[in-house]
């Protein structure tokens, strides 16, 4: 059976790792919680894990980063891999950004920095259901 992967993306190493705790100590070790610390990576690893034959099946993703922003990254990512659910995670999306990412990538939720540790599970959750 192929590990499904959840793939968090943001600039801020502390929000990565509260990311992990949160998903492990939910999901355990049903599915690979995996992180990135900017989009370009995020990419690379996505296109390791199609080589690879793992099934990435949920991104949450930050807004605000250097480089590519999260809403960029996710259409990008849309484009190719159309089947993996997206969750914007930021402080400081605009509406432009998030309505972007809704038309283009059919962005499944959009949760606001500090986010409650039941929401993103929940937004998880309903995310899984969509596979």
């Amino acid at each position: 059976m192929t590990k499904k992967v959840i793939l968090c993306v943001d600039d801020e190493k502390f929000v990565l790792d509260t990311l992990r705790t949160q998903i492990t100590s939910h999901y355990g070790s049903d599915y690979e919680c995996e992180i990135a610390e900017n989009a370009e990576e995020a990419l690379e690893l996505i296109e390791e894990y199609h080589i690879d034959n793992l099934d990435l099946i949920i991104i949450v993703s930050d807004w605000l980063m250097p480089g590519i922003k999260g809403d960029e990254f996710l259409v990008r990512v849309h484009q190719k891999f159309p089947d993996i659910v997206k969750v914007m995670l930021t402080g400081q999306a605009d509406a432009d950004a998030i309505d972007r990412v809704k038309r283009e990538a059919s962005l499944h939720r959009c949760l606001h920095k500090p986010w409650k540790e039941h929401d993103l599970i929940e937004t998880i959750k309903t995310g899984l259901e969509k596979l």
